[in-house]
């Protein structure tokens, strides 16, 4: 399995973004498609994620703001990030990990930067 994430860029405090990512390979074998980000201060952190049977977990800093989503016919899971603010500022790293570990698959990361 590969993922492309995608979307990132810069937004005033307030303002929306949505995050794509892409997977491809051997997407018949995805179970669930999570959003990380991280920090140079922080640890890599949960954001959401999505199952294919479509259940969702957030954060509790993005409850109530952020919303992921799946396409499944595309394979693609989407992360609509709303009021947004400068400590939502991170690189956003999608994540696969394989039913049986047998693999954990990331996307290269995309920066999302607030500013104030």
């Amino acid at each position: 399995v590969q993922l492309q994430a995608s979307g990132g860029g810069l937004v005033q405090a307030g303002g929306s973004l949505r995050l794509s990512c892409a997977a491809s390979g051997s997407t018949n074998s995805i179970i669930a498609i999570a959003w990380y980000r991280q920090t140079p201060e922080k640890q890599r952190e949960l954001v959401a994620k999505i199952t294919t049977g479509g259940a969702t977990t957030y954060a509790d800093s993005v409850k109530g703001r952020f919303t992921i989503s799946m396409d499944s016919a595309k394979m693609t899971v989407y992360l609509q990030m709303n009021s947004l603010k400068s400590e939502d500022t991170a690189v956003y790293y999608c994540n696969a990990p394989g039913p049986f570990e047998e693999y954990d698959a990331w996307g290269q990361g995309t920066l999302v930067t607030v500013s104030s």
